[in-house]
């Protein structure tokens, strides 16, 4: 009677919310596994480019000259950072992921132009179609309000790699 009674038992429960919990996870990595996502660095490494103009990059106006940008360490690749190669002026500005309609031939800066007015507004690596695009500042927003757009296209190359 007693085996009869643990087999009915055994037979008629419904799974555990734990089982049901440890199913749904095992599916989730599975997915996982099979569909890696996008949350990967866009910029791998640092990237060196001549910026021939004054820019702004998030609430940061910048002089002309030569950079460096990198995705900020334990950012969660929301925060980069653009230095100039003599270490006297740098800026952070936050970004979100973006996507180019086509993997871009070369690595590239793109910034909006409004009038004499530049600000950076994407970074692509070469080959890789997720990019960085830069948060506006408010100052952005205002004059993007007034002016006419337009769109300004600065080759980078990696750090170490001879011009571009």
């Amino acid at each position: 009677m007693f085996l009869k009674t643990i087999n009915k038992v055994h037979a008629s429960s419904n799974p555990t919310p734990g089982r049901q919990l440890l199913s749904l996870l095992v599916a989730l990595i599975f997915v996982l596994v099979i569909f890696p996502g996008k949350a990967h660095a866009q910029v791998v490494g640092g990237l060196r480019v001549d910026i021939p103009f004054q820019f702004h990059a998030g609430n940061a106006k910048l002089p002309p000259g030569e950079y460096i940008i990198h995705v900020l360490d334990d950012s969660d690749l929301t925060v980069m950072e653009i230095s100039s190669v003599d270490g006297s002026t740098s800026a952070l500005f936050q970004v979100q992921e973006t996507e180019a309609n086509a993997s871009p031939a070369k690595s590239e800066l793109i910034f909006n132009k409004y009038g004499n007015r530049y600000f950076l507004a994407r970074v692509f690596d070469e080959g890789n179609p997720s990019g960085s695009k830069v948060v506006e500042s408010r100052y952005e927003k205002r004059i993007s309000q007034t002016a006419t757009p337009a769109q300004e296209h600065v080759p980078a190359h990696h750090q170490g790699q001879q011009g571009s």
